[in-house]
């Protein structure tokens, strides 16, 4: 907690970020082939606490909420061929699972039009590389151009409507995968017995900004409905918590003397490393202003939490260890692959034991 460590240290920043999912808010959320993308991209990244997620990936059609670069790493990966999937750093049980499964279509959802549309273009390029998969774009839902927005915005987001293009002069029938970019669809309910069959959507429209339901619905088949509408933070113990922004109160990165807060959890989830990265060294200034003249009554420090540690027999696993396991992983690694992860938090350890 915040209150213990502040008892240790005369300096604590809060950089835990938001790791858990938005809810849909949706009718029917609560079905079986329904996930997060927080916990479905935890489970194909080897999290130990997603390890065991097992999502049913014997479908035929997947539908994945959002057009933000989370959105757009979930269906690449499903779409993935063989040969592409032998590059990455998939745990085994995950390359098993998108190998043997039947998934054909994929639907990427976006509420509003790719104007608003969060993803970078060098997400959404990737998207047209794939061997065996072809982005699919309905040519009338692209827009002329991106309208009245600041110099740099609108030009990040003219290469997007750009991309987009291009893919809408693409073959359905060119390769035997599709990802389908669906604008102005907004989720409405997921139906299905206990588990879910399809998706129903409304179709919008963008006025003044906001978002507008007109009233026409249509329904996607869907064996796996993967949200990816952003994440929330949750309360820390010992720091103050706004519910409805999800992040903690501060005034540019500092909570109080004492307390500080960055990325995610101080300006909720938006943004990269390199967004969120001036975050850091705000505070690393105003612990320098706050602390100029040193601590009136400075605090014990680390030999506080080593000792509180070996008290408590907690396991501690070093940057030594780390940089350990890493090499590990990067030497058992076979073929193209970067490396092959420990996906369990008692293998790392044994792991470290034996050497």
């Amino acid at each position: 907690s915040a209150r213990r460590r502040r008892a240790i240290y005369d300096a604590v920043v809060l950089a835990v970020g938001a790791p858990h999912d938005r809810p849909l808010g949706i009718p029917g959320e609560d079905k079986k082939g329904v996930f997060g993308s927080a916990d479905f991209v935890g489970w194909y990244n080897g999290h130990p606490d997603f390890k065991d997620l097992d999502p049913d990936l014997n479908v035929a059609a997947v539908a994945v909420i959002g057009v933000g670069n989370v959105a757009i790493d979930v269906a690449r990966l499903l779409s993935r061929s063989r040969d592409e999937l032998a590059e990455t750093d998939l745990p085994d049980y995950a390359e098993r699972a998108i190998l043997s499964s039947p998934v054909k279509d994929v639907y990427l959802l976006g509420r509003r039009g790719p104007v608003e549309a969060k993803f970078t273009n060098v997400e959404l390029r990737e998207m047209g590389r794939l061997s065996e998969s072809v982005p699919v774009v309905r040519p009338e839902q692209i827009p002329n151009d991106a309208g009245d927005l600041p110099e740099r915005e609108k030009r990040l987001k003219e290469r997007n409507l750009e991309t987009l293009r291009e893919f809408s002069t693409r073959k359905p029938d060119e390769k035997p995968k599709h990802v389908h970019f669906e604008f102005y669809a907004a989720p409405v309910e997921i139906l299905g017995g206990e588990r879910v069959e399809k998706l129903k959507v409304e179709r919008t429209r963008v006025e003044g900004g906001r978002n507008v339901g007109t009233g026409e619905f249509f329904e996607i088949p869907c064996g796996l409905v993967i949200a990816a509408i952003g994440y929330r933070a949750e309360p820390v113990d010992g720091a103050p918590f706004d519910e409805k922004q999800a992040v903690i109160p501060n005034a540019d990165g500092r909570v109080e003397k004492g307390l500080y807060a960055a990325g995610w959890i101080k300006r909720g989830p938006t943004g990269v490393i390199s967004s969120n990265r001036p975050d850091g060294e705000e505070v690393a200034r105003h612990i320098r202003q706050d602390f100029a003249d040193g601590a009136k009554e400075p605090k014990p420090g680390r030999p506080s939490l080593v000792k509180l540690l070996n008290e408590r027999k907690v396991r501690v696993v070093s940057f030594d260890d780390w940089k350990k396991l890493e090499a590990a992983e990067a030497a058992n690694a076979g073929g193209k692959r970067p490396r092959k992860k420990f996906v369990a938090v008692k293998d790392m350890l044994d792991h470290l034991d034996r050497h």
